[in-house]
């Protein structure tokens, strides 16, 4: 909800004083809006307006290569004539004046009533209605302006940049709107200034199909799926609704509504870039991040131009502007580095002994064993850690157990090269503590084994889990009773070894240790952590047992039907 205000009902007035005096660099205030200082040549004047509450809609696309002026209503409310009026009346620098804007009741109302009188006095006047939001309407005459506000907008105030006279400029504007589509779900309403309740709710595991930017609900609910599933409904609900168009070439909005994050958005573009470049379109200058949105709102749109040679050139064209900036000459084109050769990593598997590739098939059935026992547990490690944590050690073992498998899927290495890559991975794709303790474990278990041995013994996993053991108690620094993974690890390597050593099988060996490490996990929920980041909230996590030894022991566990007789020396 919007949090920080004096006096609700003069949040817009107050918002836009501030705004006002940040950018007074490229902008001036003037009654109903903001104009852009001019330049030394006179350009057509291009307004944008509408309610506030969706910036940097409207006001923070003022500047040079975008609009000249913006109408400032308040929150989700259309301007007067009036201020229309007045903004279009100081933008004008003689050339004649776009006024633009999506087409809602309210706006066309008052932005046409200004035109009228702008007209009466001489001020030759167009108006350019934006209609890119394909969920709203059937027809494109009746639908609403959403996320295509911003592509119409940058193609005329570029074209006015350009010196385009305002037939021009009209001409390219409306060009954009009919080449340009939208759609977009909410995941939760806003809330206006002031009140405590949201304009709308959406149900619990839902979001509303064709959303709207002034906090109205979706056409429908509908039940929320993966981002991957997203992404495609999104690109088919733009692409259905499509123009009839020679170009494949398409400038490409993935636009937030307020608060929802743009590592989610990104997260969304992997999947919808895919789409586009399968559909046979070839996204240009991608824009994904928050260009119009709705206060507090929980959603997203696509949006999509077609693009003419000329389209594409204002779309691509320079702009400074308080919310979106585009400098070209500092735009490079990067190479894309070889990866393998930047890491020196070698794909080339080393030779190893028929006893070495049974027990690198051994490692990567474990791999896979460990991966989904993880899998199987994330929203509970996760919610163990997040007691005194920061809530992300399931998520955190699932991108280590999963890089660590696809490491050495398809491989047919020994153990030592298996479970070196195998550890490398897993620290590079998890991260943490936890990540970096497991790639450090893994890789000195390996360093304890070689690849071209006649024959392994129990003896021999035992070594390999000591040398695990040993690497994360030096990399980790800490002891038994600081309720770390060293809470589970220590008892589990010291029953393995103690049983082994009195000619214990391997197996059996292993299912006792694995009882034990459980035991211990389960009583680190008495200890008080004294290392990590549960520290600081020490007292909160009593009670709780740790996050890293529970992952250990649900682990060694599970591999207990992986060290077998017939599958592991004696």
């Amino acid at each position: 909800m919007t949090t920080l205000y004096n006096d609700p009902a003069e949040f817009a007035e107050d918002q836009f004083a501030g705004f006002l005096d940040l950018y007074s660099d490229r902008l001036r205030g003037v009654p109903g809006g903001a104009v852009a200082h001019r330049g030394a040549t006179p350009i057509v004047a291009v307004v944008v307006g509408g309610g506030s509450g969706h910036y940097p809609a409207f006001c923070g696309l003022v500047g040079p290569g975008f609009a000249s002026g913006a109408v400032v209503g308040n929150i989700f409310t259309s301007p007067s004539a009036a201020q229309v009026y007045s903004v279009a009346k100081a933008a004008n620098q003689g050339r004649g004046v776009i006024l633009t804007f999506g087409n809602y009741a309210g706006d066309v109302m008052n932005f046409g009533i200004a035109a009228e009188r702008l007209r009466r006095e001489g001020i030759d006047t167009r108006i350019v209605l934006v209609t890119d939001d394909v969920a709203s309407a059937p027809v494109e005459e009746k639908r609403r302006g959403i996320a295509g506000d911003f592509t119409v907008f940058k193609a005329m105030g570029a074209a006015a940049a350009a010196g385009y006279t305002l037939d021009d400029v009209e001409r390219v504007g409306r060009e954009a709107n009919n080449s340009t589509r939208s759609f977009g779900v909410a995941f939760s309403g806003c809330t206006m200034p002031g009140s405590d309740e949201p304009l709308f709710t959406v149900p619990e595991g839902h979001m509303g199909v064709g959303l709207g930017i002034h906090g109205e609900p979706g056409i429908h609910d509908a039940p929320l799926v993966p981002a991957k599933d997203l992404a495609r409904i999104l690109v088919d609900g733009v692409l259905a609704a499509g123009p009839i168009s020679p170009t494949s070439r398409v400038g490409v909005i993935v636009n937030g509504l307020g608060t929802t994050k743009y590592e989610e958005l990104f997260l969304l573009w992997n999947s919808i870039g895919p789409l586009l470049r399968e559909a046979g379109l070839e996204p240009v200058d991608v824009e994904v991040g928050e260009l119009v949105t709705s206060l507090d709102m929980g959603g997203c749109s696509l949006t999509l131009m077609w693009l003419s040679d000329e389209l594409e050139t204002m779309w691509r064209a320079e702009a400074y502007a308080p919310g979106y900036r585009k400098d070209n000459a500092k735009i490079g084109r990067l190479r894309r580095a070889d990866v393998a050769a930047e890491t020196g990593e070698s794909e080339q598997t080393p030779a190893t002994s028929e006893a070495g590739a049974a027990v690198g098939a051994l490692i990567r059935a474990a791999l896979q064993t460990i991966s989904e026992t993880i899998h199987a547990h994330e929203v509970e490690l996760g919610h163990i850690d997040a007691i005194a944590g920061d809530g992300d050690h399931g998520r955190g073992m699932v991108k280590g157990a999963d890089a660590a498998l696809r490491a050495v899927s398809g491989s047919s290495g020994g153990p030592a090269w298996l479970l070196a890559r195998a550890g490398r991975a897993w620290a590079a794709e998890a991260g943490g503590t936890s990540g970096v303790l497991w790639g450090a474990g893994l890789e000195a278990a390996g360093d304890s084994l070689t690849d071209t041995r006649d024959h392994y013994t129990a003896e021999s996993a035992v070594d390999a889990v000591d040398a695990f053991a040993l690497a994360i108690v030096d990399l980790g620094r800490a002891s038994k009773g600081d309720k770390t993974l060293v809470d589970a690890l220590e008892p589990f390597a010291t029953v393995l070894r103690t049983e082994v050593e009195k000619g214990r099988p391997l197996d059996e060996a292993w299912a006792l240790a694995s009882t034990e490490a459980t035991r211990a996990a389960a009583a680190t929920a008495a200890l008080t952590p004294r290392v990590g980041r549960a520290r600081p909230l020490a007292e909160k996590s009593i009670g709780t047992p740790d996050a890293g030894a529970t992952s250990l022991a649900l682990i060694v566990e599970s591999l207990s039907h992986i060290v077998t007789p017939s599958r592991a020396g004696r």
